[in-house]
């Protein structure tokens, strides 16, 4: 190897740091293979589960995954996020099971207060009717600490009571690796394997094992308007308001979501190197920076969490 291709000390460090947390996460998904019954990994198509994704196939080869992958649809997610969703399950092998908030709105267990309203805290109700559907007793997610308090909250493997409900201050401790799988009858786990990753550390591995995504997480023009510090995009779901100026902007999604409660923020990072940079520079988290629906405390994440949310 030459001088132009050896790794500097810090590339060195950072792979280090990553394959620790790679190896962590392979182990904990090994874990839950070995432990439930019935687990499935919660998989929307974003860049946080295309990590996880990553690391299962790592962790049992294409074609050989476990368990299925679950996705729930709001019916307003970005087709290009639902479009890769499909083509990477397929890709892998893997069984993909999609429920829809618009089934549970035409069951009559969702009613929406008025038709313009998020479905994004609904998605709670279609998700329980899923895992009491199939009877799964261990859900895998992509959530990490970093992201908000809440989250901060979250044991790895995180207790659901038989309501599918979390109760934060019941969490029992994991010292030593040492993971609690009890369950009594209808209860179950959430198993989150990158909690301990943050947003620097998933674009570094995406960068590292040039993993895919969907072209929404790089730069490319879009209609926005400013509203409350954020960008909106300018959809039929989130038109522009009356005095709003709409604009072409240059940006990208840190997070990919419902369309009606996610912003891009302006940037024109086009390869996960250049992500990397901004991201070093970031001083607002990827939910804060990009979520509608977190700004107000009666859609606070714990109370969705207590009530069964992701």
């Amino acid at each position: 190897m030459n001088a132009m291709t050896e790794p500097t000390h810090f590339e060195r460090l950072s792979n280090q740091h990553l394959d620790a947390l790679e190896e962590e996460t392979i182990f904990i998904l090994r874990e839950v293979a070995a432990a439930f019954e019935r687990p499935a990994l919660l998989f929307s198509g974003g860049k946080d589960s295309l990590v996880m994704l990553k690391c299962a196939e790592k962790a049992f080869g294409v074609g050989r995954i476990p368990y299925p992958l679950l996705m729930i649809d709001t019916g307003h997610n970005f087709h290009e996020v639902t479009d890769f969703r499909d083509f990477r399950a397929k890709e892998l092998g893997a069984e993909l099971i999609v429920r829809s908030v618009e089934d549970s709105m035409a069951r009559g267990t969702v009613r929406l207060a008025h038709p313009g309203e998020s479905r994004n805290v609904h998605q709670s109700v279609t998700l329980l009717e899923a895992i009491d559907e199939f009877r799964f007793d261990a859900l895998i997610g992509g959530a990490r600490r970093d992201e908000e308090k809440a989250r901060a909250k979250e044991r790895i493997f995180s207790h659901r009571d038989s309501f599918g409900q979390w109760q934060p201050k019941a969490q029992r401790p994991e010292l030593w690796t040492l993971f609690n799988t009890r369950l009594q009858p209808g209860e179950h786990f959430r198993v989150f394997p990158i909690s301990n990753w943050t947003e620097l550390d998933v674009w570094q591995y995406i960068e590292r094992e040039k993993i895919a995504l969907p072209s929404l997480y790089y730069t490319h023009k879009r209609d926005v308007v400013e509203r409350k510090g954020l960008l909106v995009p300018v959809t039929d779901l989130t038109p522009a308001k009356d005095g709003e100026k709409i604009e072409s902007r240059d940006v990208r999604f840190r997070t990919v979501g419902d369309i009606t409660c996610t912003c891009p923020v302006e940037s024109l990072a086009a390869t996960a190197a250049d992500i990397v940079i901004e991201t070093l520079a970031a001083d607002v988290s990827e939910r804060g920076a990009t979520r509608m629906d977190d700004k107000t405390s009666e859609a606070s994440m714990e109370k969705r969490k207590k009530d069964g949310y992701f």
